[in-house]
């Protein structure tokens, strides 16, 4: 159990699981391209000991790999378990007390303890110039915090009991902030801190925020912990970290006694500032879009502090190994949650939010013998409308029948789907609604649209295997590849608009139609690339569901309306990339090869086979 992150690193490096770097690194591009390489090949986490322009360690790749967090929290990862099953079903305690005496005392560590005195935190007061100002893309709008724990309370009911700890970005520099003065703090719609706001703001007052950085590692993963209602992410700090999160207040703002690095300040009502560019988990950059800044009250860090820092770009990154850990902990929630819902994965490849498949079940009409979705879809409106998960934009589910299936195996479950999907019946679409921030496949910021395929019964077709005849030497839709059994990618012309889209899509759907019955191919993808739309399935998963639309880019061969419902005989999806689509994440040539004499013989780095 760690009470600070000095001892997190020295008891990872201890057990060889972390390794220094000695050689100065510039905190501009090369500290991001090395965490990136070394996490992609399973690397160490790093220490960075001699960062350009500031006086302080950083530190990064703590949760790089699942068992290096399993090990961090080795003492206290049962404990957890055990309180966040008892979270869904408490009468387990009394039912089994003697079972649950190590609960207790698990959750008697959890309660936040207040402190009396200044303590070490508010020794040294610094600014935000003094601070590792890591920038991690090219196209970056400046350096960002990206381990950042925000911190603010109700402003109705003040407490700590009543706060909310998330993880939101936090511009440091650049744009239009004046540097040491403000700094932008950009938070996605359905966050805590919201609510915090707006009730600030309607009561005409400033909001008070404190941003914690560093500290136990068990205080940044709750700061993304999906909780139970009625459990704080200081309780679970504390859970976690065996040790209660201490706090004090210092001139009305909330100060962590155990993070490094504590930045206060207020949200103003009504004021916004340009935020962005950032290269994001999506894969793509976020744009640059007016939101909240923090004008700056004070900075403070603890002596010989250490800076946390983790890059995010197309998955797999840093933050998959965090969403490992995330499912470790929480086990069957969702079932608790949702009741019928066995699984629920959001798809880390395709950037998480943009892709969910579901298993469920299917007991309303047993007695029929033509099975069909229908508790399937009260299920599906359920999932959309839960939290995180209501901003995805494709939903895969179904419901186990005679043959076994789950979400985890990505092409197996898909397949299962097409294999039942009737493609007149089981295609619901969501129109003009609400997507995450971060996907700019949609008609605007938060807006854009979903679709259910919602699968089951029997098997309705066999699969291709291979690239059907029809699908061949088609015009302006050369290189056909298959992608997985029962789809293709189709290279497409550039996307121009989506007027034209629609004539070439459609002429595309006639001249298939013209071929004959094309069933064991129910997926089509238009692509630029289909060499490296099916160069391996995670390319699929990414390109396909963060270039696509539901509503504008899903068309069909030989399309209609029912009774409004559209249904078809094969799913076109247009999945090129769109004049309105955010920029891919693309590294620095030049810092590429710069950072390679850090794994050169004798670099720091050098055991770190790439």
């Amino acid at each position: 159990m760690y009470r600070n992150m000095e001892e997190c690193v020295a008891d990872l490096e201890r057990h060889g699981h972390l390794v220094r770097i000695k050689e100065e690194v510039d905190p501009y591009l090369e500290m991001a391209s090395i965490h990136l390489k070394v996490y992609e090949a399973g690397g160490p986490a790093l220490l960075f000991e001699n960062v350009k322009g500031s006086k302080y360690r950083a530190v990064s790749n703590l949760f790089g790999t699942l068992e290096r967090s399993k090990f961090m929290f080795r003492d206290t990862l049962g404990g957890v378990r055990r309180v966040m099953d008892l979270r869904g079903d408490p009468m387990q305690a009394l039912k089994q007390p003697f079972s649950h005496l190590t609960t207790g005392i698990a959750a008697s560590k959890a309660l936040p303890a207040k402190k009396n005195g200044r303590g070490p935190m508010l020794s040294q007061e610094i600014r935000i110039s003094d601070l590792p100002l890591i920038q991690s893309w090219p196209m970056d709008g400046g350096a960002f915090v990206t381990l950042p724990q925000v911190y603010s309370e109700d402003p109705a009911k003040p407490g700590i009991m009543n706060a909310n700890l998330g993880m939101y970005r936090i511009q440091l520099t650049g744009n239009e902030y004046d540097l040491n003065e403000e700094v932008g703090v950009h938070y996605q719609i359905h966050r805590g801190i919201g609510v915090h706001q707006q009730k600030a703001s309607k009561r005409g007052e400033p909001l008070k925020v404190s941003i914690f950085i560093g500290g136990p590692p068990a205080h940044t993963l709750s700061a993304v912990m999906p909780l139970p209602e009625g459990l704080s992410e200081m309780t679970f700090a504390g859970l976690l970290a065996g040790r209660r999160f201490r706090y004090g207040y210092e001139d009305g703002y909330c100060i962590s006694h155990d993070a490094d690095f504590v930045i206060t300040g207020e949200l103003r009502p009504n004021e916004t500032k340009p935020e962005g560019p950032f290269g994001d988990h999506l894969g793509y950059y976020s744009l640059t879009h007016p939101f909240p800044y923090l004008h700056v009250h004070k900075v403070y860090a603890k002596p010989n502090a250490i800076w946390p820092f983790t890059v995010v770009g197309r998955p797999p990154q840093e933050d998959t190994s965090f969403g490992a850990l995330i499912h470790e902990l929480t086990g069957d929630a969702i079932k608790q949650e949702i009741p019928g819902v066995e699984e629920v994965h959001a798809v880390d490849a395709a950037g998480v939010h943009p892709l969910l498949l579901a298993l469920g079940s299917e007991r309303y009409t047993p007695y029929q013998r033509v099975k069909q979705p229908t508790e399937l879809l009260t299920l599906a409106s359920r999932i959309l409308g839960t939290g995180q998960l209501s901003l995805a934009k494709y939903l895969f589910i179904t419901a186990e029948d005679d043959v076994p299936v789950t979400t985890h195996r990505e092409a197996e479950f898909m397949g299962y789907l097409l294999e039942r999907m009737d493609l007149r019946r089981d295609v619901h679409f969501h129109t003009n609604t609400t997507i995450d921030t971060l996907d700019y496949s949609g008609t605007g910021l938060n807006s854009g649209s979903k679709v259910v395929f919602a699968a089951y019964g029997e098997k309705m077709r066999e699969l291709c295997r291979e690239v059907p005849e029809a699908l061949r030497e088609l015009r302006d839709f050369p290189n056909a590849r298959l992608i997985m059994p029962g789809a293709v990618a189709l290279q497409g012309p550039a996307f121009a608009n989506y007027a034209e889209a629609e004539r070439e899509l459609g002429l595309l759907g006639e001249a298939i139609r013209e071929r004959g019955d094309l069933s064991e191919c129910p997926l089509i993808v238009i692509c630029d690339d289909s060499d490296f739309m099916t160069a391996k399935f995670d390319n699929f998963l990414w390109a396909a569901f963060t270039r696509s639309n539901p509503s504008h880019d899903i068309h069909g061969v030989n399309a209609g309306y029912a009774y409004k419902h559209w249904g078809c005989d094969n799913l076109i999806v247009d999945a090129r990339l769109k004049p309105h689509h955010a920029p891919p994440l693309i590294p620095d040539p030049a810092v590429e090869k710069r950072v390679e004499r850090l794994f050169a013989k004798g670099g720091s780095l050098e055991k770190v086979r790439l």
